[in-house]
């Protein structure tokens, strides 16, 4: 059932987190008190957008930083499944009418792919974390989620670059750019409440 309530949260920050793919001004004073991530939304680049994915899910479960980067990481593989099947589908269909935008869809599809690949071995690295000892194996769990949601931000922030701004932009690829974007704000403020989590073991370690 917890797992269930969880999936249906995902389902409800989908529609959220596509809405906030701007950097915002001060969300503090529109929102409710007695959130526990809203001042960890603060440390991120886009706290908007941060504050906008996490408030879907009720606040028993978001309870410690690490649910809080559990959660925010949960997001950005939602986001990524989701911009990969749209690609997907974008893909064959170019592929079919010998489209000129395919090779271009092509390859941002496998970075997006990239991108789900790393998030979940990023989400398995953390709940790993959860019964670790805090010793050198803890530690290199920290380094495995640094490194795998590093890269998927790397590959949204490739894909990206394969389409540039300009005034010849077609509606397809400003619908390409606008999800992948998305994949890359929440991938990155996901990576930021990681390191929010992580720092306070490495100030235990290095007083």
């Amino acid at each position: 059932m917890a797992k269930f309530s969880f999936s249906l949260a995902l389902l409800f920050v989908y529609v959220l987190c596509i809405i906030g793919t701007v950097e915002p001004g001060n969300p503090r004073g529109r929102q409710s008190r007695g959130r526990p991530y809203i001042e960890a939304c603060q440390g991120t680049r886009f706290p908007d957008l941060c504050i906008r994915c996490l408030s879907g899910f009720p606040n028993s479960t978001i309870q410690n930083p690490q649910q809080l980067a559990q959660v925010a990481l949960s997001v950005s593989l939602y986001r990524a499944r989701h911009t990969r099947s749209f690609l997907l589908d974008v893909a064959k269909q170019l592929e079919r009418m010998k489209a000129r935008e395919y090779p271009t869809v092509k390859d941002c599809l496998q970075q997006i792919d990239d991108s789900v690949f790393q998030l979940s071995q990023s989400i398995r690295e953390l709940r790993r974390m959860e019964t670790a000892p805090v010793s050198d194996d803890f530690f290199w769990h920290i380094s495995n989620v640094e490194t795998w949601t590093s890269a998927a931000l790397t590959d949204a922030s490739t894909c990206l670059d394969e389409f540039p701004a300009g005034r010849n932009t077609s509606k397809l690829k400003a619908t390409i750019k606008g999800k992948v974007l998305n994949v890359a704000q929440v991938t990155s403020n996901a990576l930021a409440l990681f390191h929010r989590y992580a720092a306070k073991y490495q100030t235990k370690t290095n007083p």
